[in-house]
Parts: C-alpha cells; sequence; structure tokens
C-alpha cells in the first residue's frame, strides 16, 4: 500500500507530462533524526530541504516517478536548519514553495508516510528503478554507511551501470557497500583511521562529498560538538579520489560511470540536472 501511495503522490504532484520515457526514482533517505558526536553529545538533524526538494520538484516536473524509501520504513526528519533561504539563493519563496511540495508528499508523517522500508525495496525488486538518489543531511552518517540493504542495492546498481546520485553528506553511504562497513566505521569513530580498503566497489571512482574545510567552517552548527569523523577522510581511505570545488560552499559535481556526486548544499541543483540527463 505505501509504495501504491508513493506513485500515487509522483502522479498527483508533478506528472502531467509523463510519457514511456518516464523513469522510476528510488530516493533513500536516513531512519535517523540525530547524529552521534563525540563526548556522548547529540546533534538533531535529518536530510537538508534544497537537497532533498529540488531534485524531487524536478524530477516530478519532467514526469518521472519516485519512490521514498529509509532502512527502517520509519518517517525521514528534516533538519530545521536547513529550512533557509540562503540554501535556495537567498529566495524566500522558492524556500516556502519546497516547504508546501514536501508538506504535499506527506513523507514526514508518522502516521500516513508513503516511506517504505528497504526490504520493502528488494521485494519489489531492484529491475523497478532506473536511479536511486541520496540526498544529505548529517543524518546519513548515522546509518545509512553502514546499513547491509542499502549495501545491496548500491551493489546491483554498481554491476548494472545504473545511475547512482548522491549529495554533500550523502556520498558517506557509498560505505555500506564495503565487506566489513561496521568494522570500517567503527575503526574510523574510534581511532580516526581505517585499514584501507581494496576491494570496495568504488574504488577508484573519481567522487566529492562535504568537505573537511567546509566541515571546520560549519563547525558552529554543531554547537560546541565534534563529529567522530568527517565524510572526506573516510571516504579516501575506502579507495575514493577525492575532488572538490576551489572556493569552498560553491556548487561542484562529479560525475564518474554511474556514480553523479555533489559536494554541498548548492550542488543539489546540478546533481538535480546530471540526473535527468542519465534518465532520458
Amino acid at each position: 500500500m505505501k509504495f501504491l501511495r508513493s506513485l500515487a503522490i509522483a502522479l498527483a504532484l508533478g506528472a502531467s507530462t509523463i510519457s514511456a520515457q518516464a523513469g522510476n526514482v528510488l530516493i533513500v533517505l536516513s531512519d535517523s533524526d540525530r547524529l552521534d558526536l563525540k563526548d556522548g553529545k547529540v546533534f538533531e538533524t535529518g536530510f537538508y530541504l534544497n537537497e532533498l526538494m529540488q531534485p524531487v520538484q524536478a524530477l516530478l516536473d519532467a514526469g518521472h516517478e519516485i519512490t521514498f524509501a529509509t532502512p527502517k520504513g520509519t518517517a525521514p526528519s528534516v533538519d530545521r536548519t536547513s529550512i533557509d533561504k540562503m540554501y535556495f539563493g537567498g529566495d524566500e519563496a522558492a524556500m516556502k514553495a519546497s516547504e508546501a511540495r514536501l508538506a504535499k508528499l506527506n513523507i514526514l508523517s508518522r502516521e500516513t508516510s508513503p516511506v517504505i522500508s528497504l526490504a520493502g525495496v528488494e521485494q519489489i525488486g531492484y529491475d523497478h528503478f532506473d536511479a536511486v538518489y541520496v540526498p544529505g543531511g548529517h543524518a546519513p552518517m548515522q546509518d545509512l554507511l553502514v546499513s547491509s540493504e542499502l549495501g545491496r542495492l548500491l551493489t546491483h546498481f554498481h554491476e548494472l551501470g545504473k545511475t547512482t546520485a548522491l549529495a554533500c553528506h550523502g556520498p558517506i553511504a557509498l560505505l555500506s557497500t564495503l565487506a566489513d562497513a561496521p568494522g570500517f566505521v567503527a575503526a574510523f569513530e574510534t581511532q580516526a583511521t581505517a585499514k584501507v580498503q581494496s576491494d570496495w566497489i568504488y574504488a577508484g571512482y573519481k567522487l566529492t562529498v562535504f568537505s573537511n574545510r567546509e566541515e571546520e567552517m560549519a563547525k558552529g552548527l554543531l554547537k560546541g560538538g565534534e563529529m567522530k569523523f568527517y565524510p572526506q577522510d573516510a571516504l579516501l581511505k575506502a579507495g575514493g579520489e577525492f575532488s572538490q570545488a576551489e572556493v569552498p560552499f560553491a556548487s561542484h559535481v562529479v560525475v564518474d560511470r554511474e556514480l553523479i556526486t555533489g559536494q554541498n548544499p548548492a550542488s543539489a541543483l546540478a546533481v538535480a540536472q546530471e540526473l535527468l540527463r542519465r534518465l532520458k
């Protein structure tokens, strides 16, 4: 039923131009509304409004169908600090439009959210989906990076060369495909290091993620807390080839084979454009 409701939302909200070429896009979000920091501190978080809604709006307006999923199938949370016009180029009207469309999607509802679990996605069949997108916010660093269900999904997409897009902190989810993702992450959390990975499916891929420079500049958001590790360091150690914009917080997108990665919130629109190009 949840899957059918998700398809109905796509039809109702976006798709007057649906055609035979319409694609099915899976959007994977975190179940978590928090990120555990060092010293037992906690940062309330979720997905970033623009990183989800700018691509979602572009996909629906182009006639594509969307299914939302989280590892457990619980409703995701929006990071309240991301509801700010600065993430929409200073355009408050655009921000409010994204808020309104998010409300219509109903994915935040604890009772009636159309979000399904990754186990449900597996039951539907990975072949149903033409692309997958993982937006950022800090929440993916709590659960997506160690989700075995997500690891299986991404491995399937990798093996078939199917479009895999991720933005900001979202690319940390690529670690879920490691042979021992929990062990690798635990080593980073406790020692800020881990053994170099030689068998990662994305080893040698050019990619980007929210950079160490940007993490240092944005530390004030954590209100005195400190992250256990930065995603740039972890993805480099796993075997990725990291790239970043010359200017922090400027849009930067890297495309390598099936993988599309965006560095920060400002990259969400460019990720969406590349995703749409692939779906054509």
